[in-house]
């Protein structure tokens, strides 16, 4: 499906269930629609797919800008629940210097424990953000390095 640059031709709304519906130009609907972010660390507000429940992408978006107020709602909605990634704000303790490695951190949501399995489960995509992935699949973020205090950021940039 092509990227949309005709961005209003769309309508969202919600289902009884909360569920986004589509309806696309062709007055198709689409239930229990998908919102995904294709970039959601450095493009949070761009590049937003809405994906069928057959796994077929619907539309692309490139940004939310020419979109209704209403639809906007509704994407920022979504996007932030598919999207809770934590934001690291001083790293308390670290359990070694080897994987896999205990970190106890306090975040915006409040004071937490992760274990990181590998080297490569610490990632920068910025020259100031950088991105934890845990055992688990949850992702963990510090938005801007130079913010941290000393010791947090001396924990963070041995893995960076």
């Amino acid at each position: 499906m092509p990227v949309s640059d005709r961005p209003n031709v769309y309508r969202l709304s919600r289902d009884v269930w909360s569920h986004i519906v589509v309806v696309d130009q062709d007055g198709r609907e689409y239930r229990d629609v998908t919102v995904v972010p294709l970039f959601p660390i450095s493009a949070t507000k761009q590049w937003i797919s809405l994906v069928s429940s057959d796994g077929d992408e619907i539309v692309c978006f490139k940004s939310l800008e020419g979109l209704e107020a209403e639809t906007i709602r509704l994407l920022d909605e979504e996007l932030a629940l598919r999207e809770f990634v934590p934001v690291i704000q001083k790293v308390i303790e670290v359990s070694g210097t080897q994987e896999p490695c205990e970190w106890t951190v306090d975040t915006d949501h409040g004071r937490t424990s992760f274990v990181i399995n590998a080297e490569e489960d610490v990632r920068r995509v910025s020259a100031k953000s950088v991105v934890f992935t845990d055992a688990n699949g949850i992702r963990f973020r510090v938005d801007d390095l130079r913010l941290l205090d000393r010791r947090s950021r001396a924990f963070v940039e041995w893995y960076v």
